[in-house]
């Protein structure tokens, strides 16, 4: 299995597809503090990356993939902030 809850650490194995957005999603629903672990991912499905996107986890663990470490990581790092409004 590609997404394992171990204690309150999340883990990402391997190559995790479009059916382990679900899994992480149920996983990350708790409003618990949960990290989840990249050091042992080699690619996400964008279904992933979304539920990843949706929920704000804190992430641990540096990827092997020089995609998921350079790119994705920076990207999951980067706070989001409200658009001002002007009413």
């Amino acid at each position: 299995m590609t997404v394992r809850l171990d204690g309150t650490v999340i883990r990402l194995e391997g190559a995790c597809h479009l059916e382990d957005a679900e899994a992480l999603t149920v996983l990350l629903q708790p409003r618990e503090a949960r990290v989840v672990d990249l050091s042992a991912c080699r690619s996400l499905h964008g279904a992933v990356v979304q539920a990843l996107l949706a929920h704000r986890p804190l992430l641990a663990g540096e990827p092997v993939s020089p995609f998921l470490r350079d790119l994705l990581m920076p990207a999951l790092a980067v706070e989001r902030h409200a658009p001002a409004s002007n009413l």
